[in-house]
């Protein structure tokens, strides 16, 4: 793939995850790229994201915030373990703000960073940010899942 490959396209080509998978033609198909020590996407609404005229409905918002996130996670992991590959992530818990309404008139900025971590953990702080204000934030914790678990090698 190029080098403007997003996380999801280079290490995921094939996943069908509404949020964030590049295989899903009727999902938000959000692309993550590092910027040094976070995780950035931009992200576009359309109406039918809507909660009314004018706002993003507050699911959408945790769905991008979620995905990014466990991207997020899951990149940091990788870097962690001196792997060539992401491990498969699952969010464990996920809290979301929403602080002022989201706007769905232009490109939103998906911001995440890794704050604690371990091996097999990570809990990430992410942000939605418009016109140049945060939106909503969110604090997930994500977790490598093993085998045997239903989303294992799931990309």
């Amino acid at each position: 793939m190029s080098e403007t490959a997003s996380v999801q396209e280079r290490y995921a080509p094939r996943n069908a995850c509404f949020g964030c998978g590049p295989a899903n033609a009727q999902g938000l198909r959000i692309r993550s790229f590092e910027d040094g020590d976070v995780l950035r996407a931009e992200w576009t609404p359309e109406p039918h994201h809507e909660a009314f005229e004018g706002m993003l409905n507050g699911g959408i918002i945790g769905t991008l915030l979620d995905c990014h996130s466990n991207w997020a996670a899951a990149m940091h992991l990788m870097r962690v373990r001196g792997e060539e590959s992401p491990p498969c992530t699952v969010t464990a818990e996920f809290h979301v703000k929403l602080r002022r309404v989201t706007p769905s008139d232009g490109p939103l900025t998906l911001v995440a960073r890794v704050v604690e971590s371990t091996t097999e953990r990570a809990t990430v702080e992410a942000e939605v940010v418009a016109n140049g204000e945060t939106t909503a934030t969110c604090r997930g914790v994500f977790v490598a899942v093993r085998e045997g678990h239903p989303a294992y090698h799931r990309w």
